[in-house]
């Protein structure tokens, strides 16, 4: 369970910002999604695949 402590004087806008970036970061609705339906390790490793091709010509595109 994620804990926010506001500190002394905190706008509370900037404290549920922090809130929201840590949720984030934690990836905790991604897990809850990927939970809800069984993957094959097969289309696993090829969604894998396919961002790292992605990835890799998205940096290649910027080299260019």
């Amino acid at each position: 369970m994620l804990k926010i402590i506001i500190k002394e004087g905190e706008n509370i806008e900037r404290a549920l910002k922090r809130y929201k970036r840590k949720h984030r970061n934690i990836k905790v609705m991604q897990n809850l999604r990927d939970a809800q339906f069984f993957t094959k390790p097969s289309v696993k490793r090829r969604r894998q695949i396919q961002k790292a091709q992605y990835i890799q010509t998205m940096r290649d595109q910027e080299d260019i």
